[in-house]
């Protein structure tokens, strides 16, 4: 009898702890589970939206080209065009090219038109994604779901990791909404400013194409007040060694990472972004004749 009494016991203990651990494997088979849904449909979603934004780059940089063709006035000229001092030692400084330059500014300024493009499209089809896989995921972790049996500090713990991973996950989606929305004001506001200073800027190039001292020495006059430049004359321009150190100087002072840094707004961006682009097309393209 005493035998019979241990073993109906020893049975009950053993169905008793079965029973306790059956909802604890359960919940983490399903917290698992989750997980890896989640991880799985984040990892479509990035790279969905890397490839509509690879497919939108393209579309937008084939549109670029279009327009900066007609920006910088770029059309068919005749090889045989007139070269400014030919007797000149640094004479590829002062070279007037013909149309070997046209696609090298539309090329070179479409690059990086082409990649603001990106970025912001890039950021809005993420947020977007991340947005709708916390929304699918909420029916799923988003009550806490309490284990029965569970000791009351185990089950406070599981509480408040659960509330900070909400928290988390409510914290990146508002930052990333908001990176989206300025983002996408700055993209705006540059549409809106792009005819006026496309215009300023094209009349300060008028009659210098293929000049690299002449736009060199009236730097100041598209340039905005506080930039950093100081303005040079033709004399500093004599040799071809003066014009790249003046060269090398605007690169520093209007390139597009600086005055990102700087912190400067959306309207001296665009005009830094594309005096820069206009210099490095126009020295590449002298290079390339000599």
């Amino acid at each position: 009898e005493r035998a019979n009494a241990e073993a109906r016991e020893k049975e009950a203990r053993e169905r008793a702890a079965f029973a306790r651990a059956k909802p604890e494997a359960q919940r983490k088979a399903e917290q698992a589970a989750v997980e890896r849904a989640v991880t799985e449909a984040r990892e479509r979603a990035v790279a969905e939206a890397r490839e509509r934004a690879a497919a939108a780059a393209r579309a937008n940089q084939q549109k670029n080209e279009k327009d900066l063709e007609s920006f910088f006035n770029v059309g068919a000229r005749p090889s045989s065009a007139p070269r400014s001092r030919p007797n000149s030692s640094d004479h590829q400084f002062n070279t007037q090219h013909g149309n070997r330059q046209g696609p090298e500014v539309a090329r070179k300024t479409s690059d990086g038109a082409s990649s603001s493009m990106k970025k912001a499209c890039s950021t809005a089809n993420v947020v977007d994604d991340l947005t709708s896989i916390f929304g699918e995921a909420a029916p799923l972790s988003g009550e806490f779901q309490e284990v029965e049996g569970e000791k009351e500090e185990r089950r406070r713990a599981q509480l408040e990791r659960h509330r900070r991973i909400q928290e988390r996950a409510a914290k990146a989606i508002a930052e990333k909404n908001q990176r989206d929305l300025q983002a996408q004001e700055e993209q705006e506001e540059r549409h809106r400013i792009a005819d006026e200073l496309d215009a300023e800027i094209k009349r300060w190039a008028a009659g210098k194409r293929g000049n690299l001292r002449a736009l060199l020495s009236t730097l100041q006059y598209v340039l905005w007040p506080g930039c950093g430049w100081q303005p040079v004359s033709m004399a500093d321009l004599v040799t071809g060694a003066s014009v790249k150190k003046v060269y090398r100087k605007a690169n520093l002072c209007i390139h597009p990472d600086k005055v990102q840094q700087k912190g400067f707004n959306i309207r001296q961006k665009y005009i830094a972004e594309k005096v820069f682009d206009l210099l490095k097309v126009v020295r590449r393209g002298i290079e390339h004749a000599v």
